[in-house]
């Protein structure tokens, strides 16, 4: 009786553009006659997945040298996509970034932005450590690069990964000039 069982779950959750609500429902339905039980959970998922054209990563060596090429790829990937206004901006997050990977870890570094309903820069280090936001005196020399992304982005954070970590910041689209084109939208032909 489960491998039925199992089946007819298949089959009711078999509708990937009907919405997760409706398909929660159709789950429940197919065990007709048995009492709903409060023990049992379900939890439907849908996952997106983006267009080649929405991504653009870069391999950087780990040296001084780095920032200097992560601002101007940056710069060059956000003119590809329309978001001229935002370059000032994502070349300062690139920078601060790029530049405590430097500082902390070993190895090559990964710079990875995103364009979809947020820009999204993504920095991979080989450090497993995350950072933190400190509050600089006057006279220390160090020590705001994570407050000035703070100020820039509406969000940020790290999270594991295999070999070290990925520091991530979120800014707005909206907060680019009105021209911005909406996200997946190719760039206008040049003739």
């Amino acid at each position: 009786m489960p491998d039925v069982g199992m089946r007819r779950l298949g089959t009711a959750l078999a509708h990937p553009s009907r919405c997760l609500e409706d398909l929660c429902t159709r789950a429940v339905e197919t065990f007709p006659g048995q009492a709903p039980s409060d023990d049992v959970t379900l939890l439907l998922v849908r996952t997106l997945s983006l267009s080649p054209a929405q991504v653009a990563s870069w391999t950087l060596p780990n040296d001084r040298t780095a920032v200097r090429s992560a601002r101007h790829m940056a710069a060059r990937q956000l003119t590809e996509w329309g978001l001229e206004g935002l370059q000032d901006p994502t070349q300062l997050i690139v920078s601060e970034l790029v530049t405590n990977a430097i500082r902390h870890s070993t190895g090559p570094i990964g710079l990875c932005l995103i364009h979809h309903q947020a820009l999204t820069c993504e920095v991979f280090d080989t450090d497993a450590n995350s950072p933190r936001l400190r509050d600089a005196r006057a006279i220390d020399e160090n020590g705001r690069g994570l407050s000035l992304v703070t100020q820039l982005s509406r969000r940020w954070g790290t999270r594991p990964a295999s070999g070290g970590k990925v520091i991530w910041a979120e800014q707005d689209l909206d907060s680019a000039p009105s021209h911005t084109r909406a996200s997946g939208t190719p760039p206008p032909r040049k003739e």
